[in-house]
Order: structure tokens, then C-alpha cells, then sequence
């Protein structure tokens, strides 16, 4: 990846890939969940999987010797799950497949039933380009006799389509008793997981594999690969809002999150960008060029275009946040509007109150933030600085150009400014005045 980044801690959709595939595996409701990582990735890995609310252990993989090692560095954290006093189904996935969907993995679970059932399953794909991937190499019968690594794959190999995913569901006892076995007399000098399936095969034990949808197991090992994962999950995250009812009149050019919740009805206009944790309500207007974090809006709301709304933000019904408005840790109350390139920072904007262009809160003295509590029906006029803590009553209204700040009765009407000068022919004497200095500055 050519990042001090952890492979697996990059984001698609603006969650990390590790933290996609913890949620798909989540849906299974694991007894147990092992995340092998690499040596200091304890504490972040921790927090995302306490995130994912799976019930999950670390086990640490100090040398780097393959797929193999990293299950085998998982046995002490999996006892139980493998012998000789217990046993249970282990499935393996990689933390680098974020597109990986629920419903694939519990397909994969339910062909482990029944006494038919395989010991070993893998999950197989066939992919346009198989230049990197090992090979699934099957018999007449189906079953799957073994996988060759692209690196120690034959001629004859490379030309098979069917492709290892690197997604293994197992009988934990077998498994394991597969694992312990493993060399690495290989191209890699490295213990490939993938040789399970030609010993479990040799053994006499049934091997089958599964077939996915190609982009669903892309596998991210670039920056070229998490762009073309994001591009998936953007793709299918507009399909599930326009299948919701979401109109998108450009989707190619509206940026999802993993988590966004889109009304019916709402209209997304071109180059809308969401981050995390915004939830839009139904018949809500999202302009061009708007940009939504931690933002929760309610039904009929206008916003922008060019908006920005910040964490923290609560837009109630049928509130209007307009060009050029900026919002942060603030909630509008139905019907408030802020139309016009406006700072409402730390806020509360009551019912029907009237924003106007070119206000802001001064909410920060440089140790602290305050908060500015604006009634319902107030009218704040243009250029109006609210420096806080500040409190504007009900139904008050407060003079254009105004810097104010304590409490302002309801009803009460407050204008601030400077006394009004004027200097007849001033202007040009000023010119002049300057333009001596300056000549005098070139003769000296």
C-alpha cells in the first residue's frame, strides 16, 4: 500500500476494510471471532472490533510466513474449536475483502450442513484477469483435488479460470490437524493455507468449493485496488438508496458512506458527498455540492447547495440551510432558516427563526466553546456577529451589522454599531497624503 497505514485499516465507504468484513461476519453471530495481526496493530484493531460488537480475541503473527502461519498463530486463541475435547465449524476470511456481503458468508455455512456435507469448502471466483491468483484445480467429480498459487502454478494451471477467493469454511478438528502438517516447500518458502485442500482431498475427506461474484471477494493489496473497492461500494450503496425511494439525478457524482440513510423521496442533486453518520428524512432537497458528517436532517428540510454541515448538526422539518452556510454541533429547530453564507457553530436555532446572510457565531475564545441560544421566531439580520454565550429570546430581532452577545430579552429589538462619521473630501486628501509618501520613499 505505500502507506504507514495498516493494509487493513484503509477505509472504503468511509469505514475501515477490516471493520466491513468484522460486520459480514457478525451477521453469522460467531461464538468466537480471532483477529490475527501484525505486531502493534493491537490497540486499533481492538477498537474496531469492539465497534463491530463481536465477541473477539487477538492473536499476534510476529513473522510474516504466510496464510498458513497467521491460522496457525489463531490455535491457542481458538481452543475449543479444534479438538481434542471439542469441535466447531472455523471460518477464515481475509481482512482486506470489505466487499464481502452477509449472505454469501451464510450460504457458505449452510452447505457445511448435512451429512453430505464437505470438510473442507472454499470460496472460488472467476475473475476477467486471473494473472495473480492461485488456481482451483478440480476432478471430474467436482471435487476440489487442489490449489496451485499462481507462483507454482504449470502452464496448463494458469489457464484455468477458477480462482481461489482465499475464503476457507471448515470442520475445526480437520482443520487444524490440516494445518499442523504444512511445509513450505513452495516458490515463497512460505506455509500456504491453500495446501489444506489437496492433503484434506489426499486424506480421502470431501472438498468442494463455492463460487462468488468476482468483485464481491476483490481482494485490496494497492491504492489502485482500494480505489477500484471504493467504486464497488459506492455503486452498490446508490443502488440501495434509489431501490429505497431516493432520487439521485446524477448518482455517479453523490459519495455515500457505509452507514448513510437516505428517505423516500429525497432528491440528491449532483456532487453530494457524505461522510459517516448522516441520516437524511423523507421529501428532504440536497443541492449540488454539499457536503454532510454526522448530520441528521429532517422531512422536507432544503439544503444548500454548497453546504457544509459538520458533526453534531440537527436539522428539524422543513428547515432551510442555504449556499455557503457552514454548521457545526447545531440544531435547527422546523421551519429556521439559514439561508446565506452563514457560521452557525454550537447552537440552537428555535422554530421559524430567521438567519441572515453573512451571520456567524463566534463560538470559541481560544480556551473554550460557548453556545449561542436563539428562540423560536427570532430574526437575526445580516452581518450580525453572536459572539457567546449568547441568548436571543423569542421573537427578538436583532439589527443588521450587530456584534452582541449576553441576553436579548424576547420581543426586544437590539441594534449595535459604531456612530456613523462622515469627512467630506477626506478620501482624496488620504490619496494624495499617500502617494507623496511613496514618491519620497523612491527619491530616497
Amino acid at each position: 500500500m505505500k502507506s504507514r497505514c495498516p493494509k487493513v485499516l484503509h477505509k472504503v465507504a468511509g469505514r475501515s476494510m477490516l471493520a466491513h468484513v468484522l460486520a459480514a461476519a457478525a451477521h453469522l453471530e460467531p461464538a468466537r471471532v480471532v483477529i490475527v495481526a501484525a505486531p502493534g496493530m493491537e490497540p486499533e484493531v481492538e477498537t474496531i472490533a469492539k465497534d463491530a460488537g463481536v465477541p473477539f480475541r487477538i492473536a499476534v503473527q510476529n513473522d510474516r510466513l504466510g496464510t498458513g502461519h497467521a491460522v496457525a498463530c489463531a490455535k491457542t486463541a481458538l481452543e475449543g474449536f479444534h479438538g481434542p475435547d471439542g469441535g466447531g465449524d472455523i471460518l477464515i476470511v481475509f481482512g482486506d475483502t470489505p466487499l464481502l456481503r452477509p449472505e454469501t458468508l451464510k450460504a457458505l455455512c449452510e452447505a457445511r450442513r448435512g451429512p453430505q456435507a464437505p470438510a473442507i469448502l472454499g470460496l472460488a471466483f472467476r475473475p476477467a484477469d486471473t494473472a495473480r491468483y492461485g488456481r482451483v484445480v478440480t476432478g471430474p467429480d467436482g471435487q476440489v483435488e487442489r490449489i496451485v498459487e499462481h507462483a507454482d502454478a504449470s502452464g496448463d494451471e494458469r489457464q484455468i479460470g477458477l480462482c481461489n477467493a482465499g475464503i476457507l469454511l471448515g470442520d475445526g478438528p480437520v482443520l487444524y490437524g490440516l494445518v499442523d502438517r504444512l511445509g513450505k516447500d513452495n516458490a515463497k518458502g512460505e506455509y500456504y493455507l491453500t495446501d489444506v485442500f489437496a492433503m484434506a482431498h489426499g486424506g480421502g475427506l470431501r472438498v468442494r468449493s463455492a463460487e462468488a461474484d468476482p468483485g464481491e471477494v476483490l481482494g485490496v493489496d494497492s491504492k489502485a485496488g482500494l480505489a477500484r473497492a471504493e467504486a464497488l461500494m459506492q455503486a452498490r450503496l446508490r443502488a440501495q438508496a434509489l431501490e429505497n425511494g431516493a432520487t439521485m439525478t446524477d448518482p455517479a457524482t453523490v459519495w455515500l458512506s457505509w452507514d448513510t440513510r437516505i428517505g423516500r423521496d429525497a432528491v440528491l442533486e449532483p456532487n453530494v458527498v457524505f461522510g459517516p453518520g448522516v441520516s437524511v428524512g423523507d421529501e428532504v432537497e440536497i443541492r449540488a455540492f454539499c457536503h454532510l458528517e454526522g448530520v441528521q436532517v429532517g422531512r422536507g428540510a432544503v439544503i444548500g447547495p454548497f453546504a457544509r454541515l459538520r458533526p453534531g448538526t440537527e436539522i428539524g422539518d422543513q428547515v432551510r440551510i442555504g449556499n455557503f452556510v457552514e454548521t457545526k454541533n447545531a440544531v435547527f429547530a422546523t421551519g429556521a432558516k439559514a439561508n446565506h453564507l452563514s457560521y452557525i457553530g454550537d447552537a440552537e436555532v428555535g422554530a421559524a427563526a430567521n438567519i441572515g446572510a453573512g451571520t456567524i457565531t463566534c463560538n470559541y475564545d481560544g480556551v473554550a466553546k460557548h453556545r449561542t441560544n436563539i428562540g423560536a421566531g427570532a430574526f437575526i439580520g445580516s452581518n450580525t456577529a453572536l459572539v457567546a454565550p449568547v441568548t436571543v429570546g423569542a421573537g427578538a430581532i436583532v439589527g443588521a451589522g450587530s456584534t452582541i452577545g449576553g441576553k436579548i430579552e424576547a420581543d426586544e429589538l437590539v441594534v449595535v454599531r459604531g456612530k456613523e462619521r462622515r469627512s467630506p473630501g477626506a478620501a482624496k486628501r488620504f490619496r494624495e497624503q499617500r502617494r507623496a509618501q511613496k514618491a519620497k520613499r523612491k527619491e530616497g
